[in-house]
């Protein structure tokens, strides 16, 4: 069984080979899914969210953009706008009637020489930034937020520290957010994901490296090697480069738990109860059961943002776009969310 969230979530059910976790999550990387963006106009853009800062962004206009809602879509851990499922969203929302922008986070996507800092879990300030310029530059005035993993838990912090102070900011959807780093790491790092863990890590030295010949003298890598879990990278770089006192203190401070009370727009957090290192448990939270605007469901299967349904009548596969789009096209009429709080 799943929680019943609104009329237009309508129950996953997980294609058959794909019912284990380990196998749901990794599959959907590798699915073909080519051209999906064929045709499509594209526009690149750099957003200054601080002085020495730029994200790069790419833009999917409509022809009339004022008169659409639009989509600010923030990627993963070591994802970037070019992830299967950036594209896959993107795809379908602008094919919907809706301007997308598939951004890129801090130093992701190629783009570390655009910034002399890391990216992390906690640097909303970066989405609430783009979501004031798109407001006030591009007088754009249904913005929705949407994020995955280490997006969803960016997405759904913005919309709580923005609260009610920004009328643009329509909803913001979230997939398995990482909403309490401190779980999530330690789920990482369990024997039992020691595949997911060598991936992410093994990137994330791997960019480290990059940015430190970029920007030479900023970092001391002489210890980067003898690092061996995702926890003591953060420690050493992640933390200090983004003003925390250290490793524990960052993954505390950076999850959108503090602020989920105080969303004030639809927001929309859909994780699987299997999810292998985003623990169901997390989301029993009270600021989530108290907060009449957030909407839960969490179906048993679905691994880490996979969602690979079973075959359906005139869709594809991708149940969580699929859903996505479709909430947020029904909402132009209000009867999919609930209103915003005012």
């Amino acid at each position: 069984m799943m929680t019943s969230m609104a009329p237009d979530w309508r129950e996953f059910t997980p294609a058959t080979l794909l019912r284990n976790q380990h196998l749901m999550t990794i599959v959907p990387g590798y699915w073909p899914r080519l051209a999906l963006l064929a045709g499509i106009p594209i526009e690149s853009r750099l957003f200054t969210t601080d002085p020495k800062t730029q994200l790069l962004g790419f833009c999917h206009w409509q022809p009339n953009r004022t008169g659409c809602q639009t989509l600010l879509l923030v990627h993963g851990l070591e994802g970037s706008s070019e992830s299967h499922y950036m594209q896959g969203i993107a795809a379908k929302a602008y094919r919907a009637g809706m301007n997308v922008i598939r951004l890129n986070q801090r130093t992701c996507g190629g783009t570390e020489r655009l910034t002399p800092t890391l990216y992390n879990s906690g640097l909303s300030q970066d989405y609430r930034a783009i979501v004031q310029e798109l407001a006030s530059l591009d007088r754009l005035t249904r913005i929705w937020l949407i994020g995955y993993s280490m997006g969803g838990n960016l997405v759904l912090k913005a919309a709580g520290e923005l609260g009610s102070s920004e009328a643009a900011l329509a909803g913001a959807i979230a997939v398995c957010p990482n909403i309490d780093p401190t779980q999530c790491a330690k789920a990482l790092e369990e024997p039992r994901n020691w595949l997911y863990h060598y991936h992410f890590l093994t990137k994330l030295k791997t960019r480290m490296k990059r940015k430190a010949a970029l920007f030479p003298g900023r970092w001391d890598l002489a210890e980067l090697d003898r690092i061996h879990i995702i926890s003591e990278f953060d420690d050493r770089y992640t933390a200090p480069d983004g003003g925390y006192a250290s490793g524990p203190d960052y993954y505390d401070r950076a999850g959108s738990r503090h602020v989920l009370d105080k969303i004030a727009v639809p927001t929309t957090i859909v994780t699987a109860q299997d999810d292998p290192f985003i623990p169901y448990s997390m989301f029993s939270l009270a600021a989530i059961k108290r907060n009449p605007l957030i909407k839960l469901t969490a179906p048993h299967y679905g691994g880490h943002c996979g969602f690979i349904q079973g075959a359906r009548n005139n869709e594809d596969r991708f149940w969580v776009e699929n859903r996505i789009v479709e909430s947020i096209r029904q909402s132009e009429d209000g009867s999919a969310l609930p209103s915003r709080r005012s």
